[in-house]
């Protein structure tokens, strides 16, 4: 699955047009890689690295969506990393 559909699909932006200026300014990490492209594919297992306002979010995906459902349906794909996040 492309990168900026999936970055829609589990909600990290509202539109692909935002997920489309992450990936053009470099700001996202594929498996420790720095994402320079729109189509770059992401698979079952792999780890990103995104920036969501001002904090950034480690995710591992664990299902690739088929659209853009309901916010538990698209927590239920990823698994986030950072204890960071966790914590109220």
């Amino acid at each position: 699955m492309r990168i900026d559909r999936l970055l829609c699909y589990l909600r990290f932006v509202k539109t692909r047009s935002q997920a489309h200026q992450l990936v053009e300014a470099a700001h996202i990490r594929c498996n420790g890689i720095r994402v320079d492209r729109d189509s770059h594919a992401v698979a079952v297992g792999d780890v990103l690295v995104i920036p969501v306002g001002a904090e950034v979010r480690i995710v591992e995906i664990l299902a690739l969506p088929q659209r853009r459902g309901p916010a538990a349906e698209a927590q239920s794909c990823y698994r986030l990393l950072d204890p960071q996040a966790e914590r109220p």
